[in-house]
């Protein structure tokens, strides 16, 4: 099977729906598919064309990193995913963005069209009478909609009554994510990792606020795993805070760094304002670790009392009774095992890659009994 998709970021650039893809392709391609993926050129160090582990990568030009800049790039990548998909039996577009010139491509070269509902972009825009209407067409327009949590599911099919979305939620290539040596030396406290980029959404400023407050009952130290326009502030607000030696930023680290920096930690913590699923949650669970998230989201879909804890979201106080509840476990260690077990029952990358290959078939399936009977064609 050959399969084309398209999305805005891919790695060398960090994040979960980056991540997602690029793993998702990866096991595809180990199943004996061929898979090219249409990007941005978001680096100018980047190469325009790579293969990477057997993934046909395609770069094209994006002028800034925002809605604007999202558009020009759709536009300009048009070209190149149409003559991508003439050999493509689908084509896949990860994320909204990427909805409209997989529209083109799937009506150009006469090929079923999935879409996958990602990121809290996606969110907030669905509450704006400007996108709206717009999302209804997209998600018409997809022969097969998949979302990252059930809250997107539901969002998008309120966006469009009548389309069925499916909830599947992102997956963990849990022969990479696993405990292992410590790439960090032990520092005599207990240690919280926080692996989240330094956007205001991803509520890091009040993990900050609650570290007094955890430091009172546990001797305790963090590392925060990621860079953003926050971090002057949140640096700022932990020197203010008087923290010290007790939280260190570590900055933007590869993704192959990661198992290495979470079997470092005795817990995660996702202090999220808004999150529609968390790959990086899931990879934490996946080393072993319990998690401590924001009552937001796709979190709850993932986290509970077996594998960790909730809180309320932007409540320093409620975060900090959830943490040191957690560090105070006798059977600390015994809810990162949970956790991992959970993470491979219902969300590694092999069932991931399972039920997309699901999908694909019975779509070409579809496509084949209408080739055969042409007056079954639909309109979509």
């Amino acid at each position: 099977m050959n399969v084309v998709m398209h999305c805005v970021y891919f790695p060398p650039e960090v994040g979960g729906l980056e991540s997602h893809v690029y793993y998702l392709c990866r096991g595809l391609v180990k199943r004996g598919c061929r898979v090219a993926v249409v990007t941005s050129r978001s680096k100018p160090e980047l190469p325009a064309h790579e293969v990477m582990e057997g993934i046909e990568v395609w770069r094209t030009w994006l002028p800034k990193r925002n809605t604007l800049g999202w558009t020009a790039h759709g536009a300009w990548s048009t070209p190149r995913l149409t003559q991508t998909a003439r050999r493509a039996d689908v084509v896949h577009a990860q994320a909204f963005q990427s909805v409209l010139p997989a529209v083109v491509a799937k009506k150009a070269n006469r090929i079923p069209l999935v879409s996958t509902w990602h990121t809290s972009h996606f969110l907030k825009r669905a509450a704006s009478p400007f996108w709206r209407p717009i999302f209804h067409r997209l998600l018409k327009w997809s022969d097969h909609n998949l979302a990252a949590s059930a809250e997107i599911a539901d969002v998008a099919e309120r966006l469009a009554p009548g389309v069925s979305v499916e909830a599947l939620t992102n997956g963990v290539e849990t022969d990479i994510f696993y405990r292992r040596e410590p790439s960090l030396p032990a520092a005599g406290r207990r240690r919280i990792i926080v692996p989240r980029r330094l956007f205001e959404k991803n509520g890091v400023e009040f993990f900050l606020r609650a570290m007094p407050l955890i430091a009172e009952r546990v001797n305790v130290e963090a590392v925060i795993v990621g860079d953003g326009p926050e971090r002057n502030n949140l640096e700022t607000l932990a020197a203010s805070l008087e923290l010290g030696r007790r939280v260190e930023f570590l900055g933007k680290r590869r993704h192959e760094e990661m198992p290495g920096l979470l079997s470092s930690a005795e817990l995660a913590v996702f202090p999220s304002l808004i999150e529609a699923t968390s790959v990086a949650a899931l990879e934490a669970m996946a080393c072993e670790l319990p998690v401590a998230a924001s009552n937001v989201g796709g979190l709850p879909e993932i986290v509970d009392s077996e594998v960790g804890g909730l809180f309320e979201a932007g409540n320093p106080t409620a975060l900090a009774a959830t943490v040191t509840s957690l560090l105070e476990r006798e059977d600390l260690r015994a809810v990162g095992a949970a956790a991992r077990t959970r993470v491979m029952e219902r969300w590694s990358n092999a069932r991931l890659v399972d039920r997309h290959l699901e999908v694909y078939e019975g779509l070409l399936s579809g496509r084949r009994k209408q080739v055969r009977d042409p007056s079954a064609e639909g309109s979509s």
